[in-house]
């Protein structure tokens, strides 16, 4: 075929009376218009002095400390930071890769240790601050173990869900090959289990991160969260405005980086996440070694307390603790501090949620929308959510407000995401069958749109309420006033009673547990018609 043909031919020739179509400028400007806009707006507050400059600082005093902590000062806190994530994420990498492979590649270790890992697992690493901070002081030990909680428990679970659901009949040719262990980890085990490996290892870094700046937040002398907070204390925002920048920069850098990696190691198809599947159900006998574990357990601690291993004043008896969650339960305690988490949960997860969902929708339906918003949107994610709390604290106080500010944000990018993803990837066919019946924008949401997502946002609606949960107990530690479990536990800690501490994680645990329960059975309800 000649060039000309070729050029005529119907396949490249443009329809009679239509354009070739080319992207317009205006779609490459579209990114920019928000960012330079909030510039603008903030230029203008300043210069017209609508806020005070220890409130809202202005551009130039913000670019002006950003050259100067960048002659060294800045660098050395977050080199500190960056070191002991870098510490964590080896430590808490190497046992959660070895607990998660050996529970893949033996069923019993899996059913002995895998209820007993994610019962401690529902414990989000926030509510065990407190008691590691009676453990091991405020020096580096409390933020590698708090490091260390964070990351080994994605990394165990997806490792354990990638070695485990090797396919078998990769297993029975390892077996007619009579491959030795050595060849078989190489060529079957390692490969088939590296995509689960990664997902848990990007969790793992992302979680880890923010772990370490909410931990050095709250109790350390040095790196990029005590710089913040140091910062805060003095009212001197420019300060805390650039550490926000830099903590963003890396967030974006670290996701990339590992997006690097997973292209680099994982080189053939695979799903984008592990799936968290349950595994072979136990028989007869073998429904009891769950329960070896957990009563092993109970007995060492019920040993070191009776032994004095520990003084009494740090570690309670397990019957001491269940008889003084008991007495707060009964007198009131317990509960009312529990309802007033409950109350700024729900509060923070109908503020942030909503905007989430209709910003969702907006973005998914709308291209003009999703290059306007999307960016901005997109690097604001990589800002890890405790790196907000010095601004927050600034600008609304330690009230109600700034602690419904938190978790509104925290329950924000779960479901908006969740939307846009689910809204943006629905069929074609719908477009056209709305087209077909003539239905009204309105129509379309409610008829195709929203119970086409349903199944996408009822996941982002369930992780947006954990979130939610999270935000709040973390807003209650950085902003201790008015009660709640999470200022109840702070201040048991400055006050040693263990009993509180212990009593105030039970009910965080088995809060977030029911919560978790109840996103999960209203995002099958939602959907069951999927199902029939």
């Amino acid at each position: 075929m000649t060039k000309a043909s070729l050029l005529n031919s119907p396949m490249t020739a443009p329809p009679l009376g239509f354009k070739v179509w080319s992207p317009p400028f205006n779609q490459r400007v579209l990114p920019w218009i928000v960012p330079f806009s909030l510039l603008a707006l903030w230029w203008l507050a300043s210069r017209n002095q609508w806020m005070s400059e220890q409130i809202l600082p202005p551009p130039s005093l913000v670019w002006q400390s950003a050259l100067e902590l960048g002659s060294g000062e800045l660098w050395a806190h977050l080199a500190i930071s960056l070191q002991r994530l870098l510490v964590g994420l080896l430590a808490g990498v190497s046992i959660g890769a070895v607990l998660g492979a050996a529970m893949g590649l033996s069923s019993r270790a899996e059913r002995v240790v895998l209820p007993t890992f994610s019962a401690l697992a529902q414990i989000p690493t926030l509510a065990w601050i407190p008691l590691f901070m009676v453990f091991f002081g405020i020096g580096e030990v409390l933020k590698l173990v708090v490091l260390i909680k964070a990351i080994v428990v994605p990394v165990t679970l997806h490792t354990l869900i990638g070695v485990r659901d090797a396919q078998p009949t990769l297993r029975e040719a390892a077996q007619v090959l009579r491959l030795p262990l050595t060849l078989r980890l190489r060529r079957l085990i390692i490969p088939a289990a590296l995509p689960g490996f990664m997902s848990g290892l990007r969790l793992a870094l992302a979680t880890g991160w923010t772990s370490l700046l909410a931990v050095e937040l709250l109790a350390s002398s040095e790196g990029i969260g005590y710089l913040m907070v140091y910062a805060r204390q003095l009212f001197m925002l420019d300060i805390v405005f650039v550490c926000i920048a830099v903590i963003g920069v890396m967030g974006v850098a670290m996701d990339r980086g590992i997006g690097w990696l997973d292209k680099k190691w994982v080189h053939w198809p695979h799903a984008a996440t592990a799936q968290l599947a349950r595994g072979p159900r136990a028989q007869g006998w073998q429904r009891l070694e769950s329960w070896w574990l957990p009563l092993g357990l109970f007995g060492v601690w019920q040993l070191a307390v009776a032994l004095q291993w520990v003084a009494p004043q740090i570690l309670l008896s397990p019957l001491a603790v269940l008889q003084s969650t008991w007495t707060g339960l009964v007198d009131g305690s317990l509960p009312t501090a529990l309802a007033l988490s409950l109350k700024r949960t729900l509060g923070g997860l109908v503020m942030g949620g909503g905007l989430g969902f209709g910003l969702g929708v907006l973005l998914g339906m709308s291209r003009v929308s999703e290059r306007l918003l999307g960016p901005s949107l997109s690097a604001l994610r990589q800002i890890a959510i405790f790196a907000w709390v010095p601004l927050l604290t600034a600008w609304f106080g330690l009230g109600e407000l700034s602690k419904w500010a938190f978790v509104a944000l925290a329950a924000f990018f779960p479901l908006f995401i969740a939307t846009q993803r689910s809204v943006a990837t629905l069929s074609p066919l719908l477009r056209e069958a709305a087209q077909v019946m003539r239905l009204s924008l309105w129509q379309r949401v409610r008829v195709l749109v929203l119970p086409g997502a349903a199944p996408g946002i009822f996941a982002g609606l369930r992780l947006s309420l954990i979130y939610a949960w999270l935000g709040t107990i973390g807003a209650e530690y950085f902003m201790p006033s008015n009660g709640g479990i999470g200022s109840l536990m702070i201040g048991a800690q400055q006050l040693l009673r263990m009993d509180t501490i212990f009593s105030g994680m039970l009910l965080v645990g088995l809060t977030g547990a029911a919560l978790n329960l109840i996103g999960q059975r209203l995002e099958r309800r939602a959907t069951r018609w999927r199902h029939a």
